[in-house]
């Protein structure tokens, strides 16, 4: 979930935000919004280079709450639908426009607002089968049943799946169209094969996706070698994503160090001690001949200074914007002392 206004409005937060590659397709951006000209013109720049957006109207962190954002704009629906129509009128089809929300306490409400989304021209809804309140526990499969029925554009469940099979019984139960996965897949990313934890394999690729992505392959007489830290990409990021994947294969004491660990060099020393990998930068055959998007958003600034309010202050972000995360989420594994089956409790 991208912060629309940020990526509107600085740089830092784009380049920080938003990277893709000609093999990463089909691509669906997900931005959270609530003014027309944030979510329309942060849609507008990635446009070129996704297959769709889509409005998170599902997220229940009190942060995102407290700005307006998330969950809590089912309580004016009518705000998402004008965000919607108006994006879906600056860009044209194929390009996809969607939702994902979160269901009301009063079902009857989640329905209308299916409904009325099928109308503003939606592509497909993603609904999760639990209220903003709850963060745990059995989705509502019932409910999830019963929007499908209710309308006729593709419908997306999401919520407890933990396991390719989760996927396969939640597609049956329900009759959607397609299962989203949100904590399962962080955990472990070979989840849609059937594997049932993180295999090596999967180490190896984000390794070399850490590493090889940041390089420019239009040069290919390049020499390639391992710097200690990859151009253009954070340490969290690199880090948080291994700390998910190695979950069920590090001991509990292996966990504590590992997620506690504070530089490139020392994960990559420690990756090669427990699995013995190491980015590989040769004979990738994902990332050569690959052209990596240099994201110069410059000329499709206008659109966002054309739809921006004359009387609304513009703020420079690039000075307190931060891509630091210390969310419940991950500061519970690097306490290394909590129940690693119960952390999941504000991600959306």
């Amino acid at each position: 979930m991208i912060l629309a206004d940020s990526f509107c409005k600085s740089d830092k937060a784009r380049v920080n935000e938003f990277t893709t590659n000609l093999n990463d397709t089909p691509l669906i951006t997900q931005f959270a919004a609530n003014k027309v000209h944030d979510f329309v013109g942060a849609a507008y720049m990635v446009s070129p280079f996704c297959d769709g957006v889509d409005l998170n109207c599902g997220c229940p962190q009190r942060w995102a709450k407290q700005q307006g954002l998330g969950c809590i704009m089912l309580e004016k629906p009518e705000v998402i639908y004008d965000l919607v129509r108006q994006c879906r009128n600056a860009i044209t089809k194929p390009f996809t426009v969607s939702v994902k929300m979160r269901l009301q306490k009063d079902l009857r409400k989640s329905i209308d607002i299916c409904k009325q989304l099928e109308r503003c021209g939606v592509s497909y809804l993603t609904v999760h089968g639990r209220t903003p309140d709850q963060l745990t526990g059995e989705i509502n499969k019932e409910a999830l049943n019963l929007i499908v029925g209710s309308v006729n554009i593709p419908v997306v469940a999401n919520g407890g799946v933990k396991s390719l099979e989760d996927c396969l019984a939640l597609q049956e139960e329900t009759n959607c169209k397609g299962i989203m996965v949100a904590n399962g897949i962080l955990t472990n990313p070979t989840l849609f094969t059937g594997s049932s934890i993180t295999t090596t394999d999967c180490i190896q690729r984000w390794l070399n996706i850490c590493y090889n992505t940041t390089l420019d392959f239009r040069d290919t007489n390049r020499v390639h070698t391992i710097s200690e830290k990859p151009n253009n990409l954070t340490f969290q990021c690199f880090h948080h994503h291994l700390v998910f994947m190695l979950e069920k294969l590090l001991t509990r004491s292996e966990k504590r160090i590992f997620n506690n660990l504070q530089s490139f060099r020392d994960v990559l020393s420690f990756i090669k001690d427990k699995f013995d990998l190491a980015p590989q930068l040769d004979n990738i055959d994902d990332f050569h001949n690959v052209k990596l998007f240099n994201l110069d958003f410059g000329k499709r600034h206008e659109i966002y200074f054309t739809l921006k309010p004359e009387d609304e202050v513009f703020i420079d972000y690039d000075l307190f914007y931060d891509c630091k995360s210390e969310g419940k989420y991950f500061k519970s594994k690097l306490e290394g002392e909590c129940d690693w089956s119960n952390i999941f409790l504000e991600n959306a």
